[in-house]
């Protein structure tokens, strides 16, 4: 909860492990640098978290898009239609981060995807207000560049705004339990992030 009375929000939603201390710890770092702020993690898996590939894997792909929308219009009408809202997420959080953009409809004011699914449909795209900052893992054999070169050009055909900040480094490096994690390069993406969401939210 923010300090003093503040309409602007963050959603924050995890990778596919579901909202393990990771994620909390990154909440509390967003929450910290952008002060006042209300901070809302979700949690996508009803709280179901896992600690290996393989149900990790299950969670995320036993996750109906009826149900994750679900949960995320549940926190649009929990913080109300006059509040502000900026989305963060990493990973399979990561596509969910922009669902929820989108779904926020005028009320999403920022969004930061790392290493996600980006939407392709243009009717779904139209209906984002927020401009989107895509963390982009050049080695990332699976959101690579041929999906988000695509996503750029979907994006500009919607008439969207995008930016897309380039790390030599492979999906997953922003998470400290990963094998492939480069601190440079987590903290100068979160660096961004947060500048990025402070910008948009006038905070």
């Amino acid at each position: 909860e923010a300090q003093k009375h503040t309409n602007n929000y963050v959603f924050v939603i995890h990778e596919w492990w579901g909202l393990n201390g990771y994620i909390k710890q990154e909440t509390e770092k967003i929450y910290k640098e952008l002060g006042n702020v209300n901070i809302i993690a979700l949690d996508m898996y009803d709280k179901k978290i896992a600690t290996t590939r393989d149900s990790a894997g299950k969670y995320m792909n036993s996750l109906k898009t009826e149900r994750g929308e679900a949960i995320i219009k549940g926190v649009l009408t929990y913080v109300g239609s006059k509040a502000n809202i900026a989305t963060i997420g990493w990973c399979f959080g990561g596509g969910w981060s922009l669902q929820a953009s989108i779904l926020a409809g005028k009320q999403g004011k920022a969004c930061v995807m790392y290493y996600g699914m980006p939407e392709e449909k243009q009717e779904k795209l139209k209906e984002l207000n927020a401009p989107v900052l895509f963390v982009f893992a050049e080695k990332d054999q699976w959101i690579n560049k041929d999906v988000v070169g695509k996503f750029e050009t979907n994006m500009k055909t919607a008439n969207k705004t995008l930016e897309v900040k380039k790390y030599d480094a492979d999906h997953a490096f922003a998470n400290p339990s990963n094998p492939k994690y480069n601190k440079e390069f987590a903290d100068n993406a979160m660096k961004n992030a947060i500048s990025f969401i402070k910008k948009e939210l006038k905070q």
